[in-house]
């Protein structure tokens, strides 16, 4: 399948709603949503995807009751997972958002694999914890002002650079699960001309045959980049 596509964005919602459907602790469910992150990303490896960039956890939710639960899943399975994804599968992992309350032992965790994964190519995995854009806009105004930098506002490449996301292209597409329609505070700058998908589908049951047929609805449209 060539689908002619650089960067696709992921907002994975529904984790907490699967497990109340389904009868099954949250644990169970953060569990199962982790392991789909997994399948999505080596679905993405067979289309040769160059970016995939996932929302994990928003600044917003970072203060709820479950925060211990995905701490504990993180630990459980996070070094599990990404030893497969870097070391046999070439993924470069890039976690963005601020790190600044995070306890100790995740924040190794994070700098462990983006360390052990820098010098891959195949898939640059972006994935966004504890992030909220309007913060991104406070840090890059703090780091203009703290730093007194300069450079040329009219050149776009300077700008992009003030981004987590860096240059990187913009997404082409955006999925978003478990039926909300909205963006929720995610990377907005990046998502200027994406074209927006939102699914009823609970993450943890979405596909990878749900997500090929995005992309196919995808090719069909006619992008005008605002004309």
């Amino acid at each position: 399948m060539n689908n002619n596509l650089s960067h696709i964005a992921l907002i994975l919602d529904g984790n907490k709603r699967w497990a109340k459907k389904n009868s099954f602790t949250n644990i169970v469910a953060y569990t199962k949503g982790f392991e789909n992150i997994s399948n999505l990303v080596k679905y993405s490896l067979t289309l040769n995807l160059k970016n995939l960039t996932i929302f994990t956890l928003s600044s917003e939710n970072f203060k709820r009751s479950s925060i211990n639960i995905i701490y504990k899943i993180i630990y459980d399975n996070f070094s599990r997972i990404c030893e497969e994804l870097v070391n046999e599968k070439g993924v470069k992992i890039k976690i963005f958002g601020n790190r600044d309350s995070l306890p100790s032992k995740l924040k190794e965790i994070f700098e462990k694999f983006e360390s052990l994964s820098s010098h891959n190519n195949r898939l640059n995995l972006n994935i966004a914890f504890n992030y909220g854009f309007k913060n991104e806009i406070k840090n890059i105004i703090k780091k203009i002002k703290e730093n007194d930098l300069k450079f040329k506002y009219e050149n776009k490449l300077e700008i992009d650079k003030l981004f987590y996301l860096g240059t990187i292209p913009d997404p082409e597409i955006l999925i978003r699960t478990g039926g909300h329609k909205r963006l929720s505070n995610f990377i907005m700058y990046n998502l200027t001309y994406t074209e927006l998908f939102f699914t009823e589908t609970l993450w943890p049951d979405f596909s990878e045959k749900e997500y090929k047929s995005i992309i196919n609805e995808f090719h069909k449209i006619q992008r005008k980049y605002g004309l």
